[in-house]
């Protein structure tokens, strides 16, 4: 085992970016080294179209993933709800190129690869598209109560929304990566049957592990989460 703590990859949850795991940085962690990964459209990509296919994301992020990590084999991937959708398809991607990584997956507040959402907020009205979204998540994004962040924020996740909605797994062999799927204690959206649907796709350990909190416990205490893949990747 290296020497190195393993690089953690986040990849965020739709309307986020990696400047929510960047806070993360700042508790310190050891054993932890973050890499935090942005989506087009946000922040310092904010001129980038972004994207609303799970395929050109995986396409793109893959090999960005690989640079910022210097190809590293002690990889580790970390989404939560459409984040999760992206770390997995990632982790397929390394191991169709063959990279020896990652050395773990962590999929967050998601159902298994192979559940689709039935209730959509694409194509909605602006109000309904936002209420929509608040209740698949859980949550009230601060942005939706500033008329201008919302006109910032509303491409965003739409696009986020529709790749998430819209995706489809792109085969059913079984990864060989161990996989933890996390998820809060109260989440009234995804259930522990449906988190547990990622111990069939890996043929490698599973583990499925709760947090104190709702859907967004991440949230809530990041310090706690950070600890947990500390300890689940030594």
């Amino acid at each position: 085992m290296s020497a190195q703590p393993p690089i953690l990859a986040c990849l965020p949850f739709a309307g986020s970016g990696a400047g929510f795991f960047r806070e993360w940085e700042k508790l310190g962690i050891p054993d932890v080294t973050l890499l935090p990964v942005q989506l087009p459209g946000r922040e310092e990509r904010f001129l980038d179209d972004p994207f609303t296919e799970v395929a050109d994301a995986v396409a793109e992020l893959t090999p960005r993933i690989l640079a910022d990590a210097g190809d590293r084999a002690d990889l580790v991937l970390f989404g939560h709800s459409l984040g999760a959708v992206l770390a997995y398809e990632i982790a397929r991607e390394l191991e169709r190129i063959g990279h020896p990584g990652p050395r773990h997956l962590f999929v967050s507040g998601s159902p298994g690869p192979h559940d689709g959402r039935t209730e959509r907020a694409t194509g909605l009205a602006d109000e309904e598209f936002i209420a929509g979204v608040q209740r698949f998540a859980g949550y009230r994004h601060a942005a939706f109560d500033d008329p201008e962040l919302v006109e910032v924020l509303l491409p965003i996740l739409r696009s986020d929304v529709e790749m998430h909605e819209n995706y489809r797994p792109t085969g059913t062999e079984p990864l060989s990566v161990p996989i933890t799927a996390l998820r809060g204690e109260q989440d009234e959206l995804v259930s522990r049957e449906q988190a547990e649907q990622w111990a069939g796709v890996t043929s490698g350990p599973f583990a499925y592990r709760e947090l104190p909190g709702g859907h967004m416990y991440l949230v809530d205490d990041p310090e706690r989460l950070l600890r947990l893949t500390a300890a689940s990747t030594r």
